[in-house]
């Protein structure tokens, strides 16, 4: 059968998303033989070998699963070969400068070395790598520079050490986002969301979760696709049971990760499926608003 949509491509890695992508026709590639070796984190090599064998099956919008796997976004930013914006939502900066290098809490600074990023702006985190001491390991340049942005919660932390500038609340957000959009104008923009910056009530993911709602981001995406020029996106974050290859990556990976709540399986599926639907046709069909 033709794909419907053949702008798009599920990169199945966890086998968590099978329902959805069948419901909304997502052309799909099985991947799980890498799932477990490129959860949270890996190595340089077992990167490019994924990369290479990717590649020809790229399209310009990726739906894939867990947020354990947000670093991969940076080799789907690879096939860009104009200069963009990258746009992100997500309760985690990803902005962390320490090893590993392929990490899915540091992906940020692989895509700030790719030359035709001219910024990035990450929306809606409140998680503690923002206050300190861990803010230390930010990436103090691009920062500085403000070729990264990183708009966070005031409700989650009201006395930020750091990003004091783009502090955002619930009730202005919404403004701040419009201000920062009217100067993408004409501007190719690249859209990833990593789905844990949604409201816990709304979504389930492996890790903490934002303040965001559904309806908050299909009208972001709608916003960026009425002023600026969209020219791919990828979503990332639903919860999978974890599965690793390397005793040192489930070491660190077990670490780093929140003592999740318990949650019906069932209500989270019906959540999970629930929002994506809504969003992944407002991200890949403009049409379809």
């Amino acid at each position: 059968m033709t794909p419907q949509y053949p702008n798009q491509l599920h990169i199945d890695l966890d086998g968590e998303l099978s329902a959805v992508v069948a419901a909304l026709e997502i052309p799909s590639i099985d991947m799980r033989n890498w799932g477990a070796q490129l959860r949270f984190s890996a190595t340089r090599k077992k990167i490019e070998y994924f990369y290479l064998e990717i590649k020809p099956h790229l399209q310009p919008f990726t739906l894939y699963g867990s947020g354990d796997f947000h670093h991969l976004s940076a080799l789907w930013l690879r096939q860009i070969q104009e200069s963009f914006i990258l746009l992100s939502f997500d309760n985690h900066p990803d902005w962390d400068i320490r090893p590993p290098r392929w990490c899915c809490g540091g992906w940020i600074n692989r895509a700030l070395e790719l030359n035709q990023l001219k910024a990035a702006q990450v929306w809606g985190c409140g998680n503690f790598e923002l206050n300190w001491p861990h803010h230390l390991f930010a990436p103090r340049k691009a920062l500085k520079t403000k070729r990264l942005q990183v708009f966070a919660w005031q409700e989650r932390y009201p006395n930020l050490a750091i990003c004091q500038q783009g502090s955002i609340t619930r009730d202005t957000w919404r403004t701040t986002f419009l201000q920062q959009l009217a100067g993408w104008q004409g501007h190719h923009i690249y859209i990833t969301i990593d789905l844990d910056c949604l409201d816990s009530t709304e979504f389930f993911s492996n890790w903490e979760h934002g303040l965001f709602t559904v309806e908050d981001l299909a009208w972001a995406i709608t916003q960026v696709r009425e002023h600026a020029i969209l020219i791919g996106g990828d979503m990332c974050g639903a919860y999978s049971d974890p599965s690793y290859s390397r005793w040192t990556q489930q070491l660190i990976s077990t670490l780093d990760h929140p003592k999740l709540p318990n949650i019906s399986p069932a209500k989270a599926a019906h959540n999970n499926h629930k929002a994506i639907t809504r969003l992944w046709p407002l991200l890949t069909h403009p049409n379809n608003q």
